[in-house]
């Protein structure tokens, strides 16, 4: 045995044959395939921002700017975030980190972790990776809408540690029904985390429903607010609750550019409002074309994205790609996404630009 061999043999079996995150190599095509807001800053906000950053003290730690941004999104969001009243908020380098911080402060021996299938696939890819139960709950298969019966029975055999709820859900787009929800939550013996990445795209929220039982959770991101670029999660909830992930958390996970460039974001939201609202109009336009087109079976969507069926998912996205046109192909993630892709919802050009291949492409 070699060296190498015998150094690869100290890693995890599991971790040798599980396969990394892939990201689609992009350049050239229009990029439709990541859920990302497609629009950049106006050229004003991008030297204002190019000047701040250059003011950044980066020979010093994150400090208080960090704890600023906390406190800033915590009031973005509605909730308020200041000492003594009841609502904790920490951060993560994105949603992932969070998940992955989750399912850490969880991982006691036997201890389960469970979502509604499919799903964001890092809820049991982290759950695996602590050496976790994973429990998947699949859909309704007609409207991808929660299972009651099914999550409730779930519940009460596995008594999870830690339930999943995307709210909207990726890859479907689905809002799913808020009391179905309510009851799950109700039921949970542990920890309910409301993931609602696709937030500024939906019609409804779960601050309520947090605020009402203190064991759920709501995590949000800002890259689809339209920094994807700068990996900016945050968690809310229970001060309780949420301190205990405060203390997995790494010091220093955010970076001052990080922080410096969201505070900017914050500061000029109204601007990432209108963007919201223009790729809100764009979904229900592109929606409504894909239901006219023979050959694709849409599902309405509450995120920026629009889940489809077609006849075979892998030619038509192989077809799409060379035609300049970068989606994603779901349909090997779960047996109830057979032959689905998921578009992101992007630009009117670009929506245009994928309207005009999708049909050869079919």
């Amino acid at each position: 045995m070699t060296t190498l061999d015998q150094a690869l043999a100290r890693i995890r079996p599991d971790v040798r044959a599980a396969h990394a995150y892939a990201v689609q190599p992009a350049a050239g095509l229009v990029k439709l395939d990541a859920m990302e807001n497609p629009y950049r800053l106006p050229p004003a906000l991008q030297r204002a921002l190019g000047e701040r950053l250059g003011a950044v003290a980066l020979n010093r730690y994150p400090a208080e700017r960090t704890a600023e941004l906390a406190r800033a999104l915590a009031r973005h969001a509605g909730v308020g975030a200041d000492v003594g009243d009841g609502v904790g908020v920490t951060l993560g380098n994105g949603s992932d980190e969070l998940i992955g911080l989750l399912t850490l402060a969880v991982a006691q021996p036997g201890a389960t972790v469970l979502a509604p299938v499919p799903g964001f696939v890092m809820y049991e890819a982290l759950a695996r990776q602590q050496r976790l139960g994973f429990v998947g709950v699949p859909l309704r298969a007609d409207d991808f809408q929660l299972d009651e019966a099914a999550m409730l029975a779930a519940v009460r055999e596995h008594q999870p540690a830690l339930i999943y709820l995307a709210y909207p859900n990726n890859p479907t787009g689905t809002l799913w029904d808020a009391a179905v929800i309510e009851r799950i939550a109700r039921a949970a013996p542990g920890l309910v985390v409301m993931d609602e990445a696709y937030q500024p795209f939906a019609s409804q929220d779960s601050l309520a429903l947090m605020a009402s039982q203190p064991n759920v959770l709501v995590m949000r991101t800002m890259s689809k607010f339209g920094l994807a670029g700068v990996r900016i999660g945050y968690l809310l909830g229970a001060a309780e609750l949420v301190d205990q992930v405060e203390k997995l958390r790494p010091p220093y996970n955010i970076s001052v550019l990080n922080a410096e460039a969201a505070l900017f974001a914050l500061e000029h939201a109204e601007v990432y409002a209108a963007q919201a609202a223009e790729l809100k109009r764009e979904r229900e336009r592109v929606y409504t074309a894909l239901q006219a087109l023979p050959g694709i079976a849409p599902w309405p969507s509450q995120g920026n994205m629009i889940l489809a069926r077609v006849a075979d998912a892998a030619a038509s996205f192989a077809a799409l790609k060379a035609r300049g046109v970068l989606i994603k192909n779901v349909s090997a993630a779960h047996p109830l996404l057979a032959n689905c892709l998921r578009l992101t919802v992007g630009t009117p050009e670009e929506n245009a630009r994928l309207l005009a291949e999708l049909p050869h492409c079919l």
